[in-house]
């Protein structure tokens, strides 16, 4: 009883109550809206209104995610936030895409479970409610109802009678607002989870010939995909359930479905497009055409379904199948008369772009860093050298005795400030990488550090050194990670050259869970990235955490 009067007494019981009672309103407006907006886009996509229609629908997602993160963060007490806008590079096109990043499907995801999950508990949340505020005031309404209340076993129609429908108010009442807390539960790590505002994805750096890699954000990007097929499904299943218990006649489920499959379709034909280079290759190395031959399949089986289910007849398809073959045409056309390397060239231009950008980002940092360093630890050492030799020298004729005490002082001090400045030398750029090459420099840098350490380097003929410096780094930093973050025991590290590419892993046995957009591992990977490779962490919970790194060294 009194675990029940502190769950009453609570205000984070009624935070989650007005949370989840809130879907009854927001869950069909979301999922009417989104539906509608994508039925408008499919049926604007062979024209250019096509355009502002997604523009409206990413800005629309957008707002309902705003609001629901607020909601979110007030009432569910998690960290969640917005989806980012289109991306900050310039151009049209890359905005735009921008605004299609992992956040805009996890943020369509969430809205639309909002309405298949949120709106059925707020209905049942709310029916509980009504029902126990209604037995609690029977006797303001029961004595007026013409036959009485029909409860099903009884129907109490005077005033007496319906005082002894009271109690059973107190009883339930108190029962729905209980249930607000456990009913609540599944939807804070939903929120967390897919509200969590991830920026728009980075293009994919460029790697040397034979040492191309996916993108970090592949893996993003498919759990995005995999959460928007589940929501999807689970709101198919719904409406196909609504249909099976009201009516059973004519399917009409079909036509929400059929907007859903469409946009299903044109999202995973994009994730596919980002993670299999190979697949953009076949199409003249064109992303721009490959994307729009992957969305025009998808339209013109789109139309072609709505024929096949709206009765047959004439089949109109033709027309709206031969304006997408037509803007193909023009785009192959475009495509065959321009340079063969054109597209590609212009993919690493936009990567470089952004490389250099982190890169002088990451310059900075570091010349902070070096900065922060020399005037806390080797200029205060001298300072305080500086005075101790002051007060020998004043001390030498007077007190020999103090004045050798302070020039031992100043020996040690002199000392202290040298390691510091060789330890700063080191972190710039390691003595040993320059005069003895990466295998060296990697030796001394694994018989330093008081892990377990298996080193392997192949990387004859020696590359150049600006490449030996951004894999010493990066194996560095792997290193102290294991050692302060994962609790490892043992790493093992892996240099080959292949080709015209250095590869580098680090492989180590700690607790995983590392986070690649850390500040640690994204410095790393703008270094990386400055020299047109690529990096990536697999580092799932549990372990192990991987690290690799592709530089071209050809």
């Amino acid at each position: 009883m009194e675990l029940i009067m502190r769950t009453l007494a609570d205000p984070v019981t009624y935070r989650r109550l007005v949370y989840l009672v809130s879907a009854l309103v927001l869950g069909p407006v979301w999922f009417t809206a989104l539906v509608t907006v994508w039925s408008l886009c499919l049926g604007l996509a062979i024209t250019p209104f096509v355009i502002p229609a997604v523009i409206v629908l990413a800005y629309m997602t957008r707002g309902f995610a705003a609001v629901e993160a607020e909601l979110a963060r007030s009432l569910l007490d998690v960290d969640a936030r917005a989806p980012a806008g289109g991306a900050s590079e310039p151009g049209f096109w890359r905005w735009l895409r921008g605004l299609f990043g992992g956040g805009f499907w996890q943020a369509q995801a969430y809205l639309m479970l909002r309405w298949v999950a949120g709106f059925p508990v707020a209905l049942i949340l709310a029916t509980v409610l009504a029902t126990g505020v209604g037995l609690l005031f029977a006797p303001a309404w029961m004595p007026f109802v013409h036959g009485g209340a029909h409860l099903g076993f009884w129907r109490p129609h005077t005033f007496v009678q319906s005082l002894a429908v009271v109690p059973a108010g107190l009883v339930v009442l108190p029962v729905g607002v209980l249930m607000a807390k456990p009913l609540a539960i599944p939807f804070g790590p939903i929120a967390a989870g897919l509200l969590n505002g991830e920026p728009a994805p980075v293009p994919a750096p460029l790697a040397g010939a034979g040492a191309r890699r996916r993108p970090l954000h592949a893996h993003q990007s498919r759990r995005a995909l995999e959460t928007h097929a589940a929501a999807d499904a689970i709101v198919v299943f719904a409406l196909v359930l609504i249909w099976a218990v009201t009516s059973r006649g004519y399917f009409w489920p079909v036509w929400v479905a059929l907007p859903l499959a469409a946009a299903l379709g044109i999202h995973a034909w994009l994730v596919l497009l980002a993670g299999e280079p190979a697949i953009v290759r076949q199409f003249r190395g064109s992303r721009t055409l490959a994307a729009s031959a992957g969305v025009g399949a998808v339209v013109a089986a789109y139309f072609t379904a709505i024929w096949a289910i709206s009765g047959h007849g004439y089949f109109w398809p033709v027309w709206p199948i031969l304006a997408i073959a037509i803007v193909l045409a023009v785009e192959l056309a475009a495509v065959m008369l321009t340079s063969p390397r054109r597209a590609e060239m212009a993919e690493r231009i936009e990567t470089l772009e952004t490389s250099r950008a982190g890169a002088v980002d990451a310059q900075e940092t570091e010349l902070r860093r070096i900065e922060r360093d020399l005037h806390d630890g080797a200029q205060a050492r001298l300072v305080a050298l500086g005075m101790s030799l002051g007060m020998a020298e004043q001390k030498l004729s007077e007190d020999p005795q103090r004045a050798g005490e302070l020039l031992a002082e100043a020996r040690v001090g002199a000392e202290h400030a040298l390691r510091e400045l060789r330890d700063l030398a080191r972190g710039i750029h390691p003595p040993v990488l320059a005069d003895r090459g990466l295998e060296a420099a990697l030796a001394s840098l694994a018989s330093s550090t008081p892990l377990r350490v298996g080193l392997t380097v192949e990387v004859a003929p020696r590359p150049a050194p600006a490449v030996e410096s951004a894999a010493y780094f990066v194996a560095a930093e792997a290193l102290a990670n294991a050692a302060k973050h994962a609790r490892a025991q043992q790493v093992e590290i892996t240099v080959v050259r292949a080709g015209e590419a250095l590869e580098l892993e680090v492989r180590d046995d700690g607790a995983g869970g590392a986070d690649p957009r850390g500040s640690g591992l994204r410095g790393l990977r703008r270094r990386v990235e400055a020299l047109d490779g690529s990096l990536t962490v697999t580092s799932p919970p549990g372990g192990p955490t991987m690290i690799r790194a592709a530089l071209p060294c050809g």
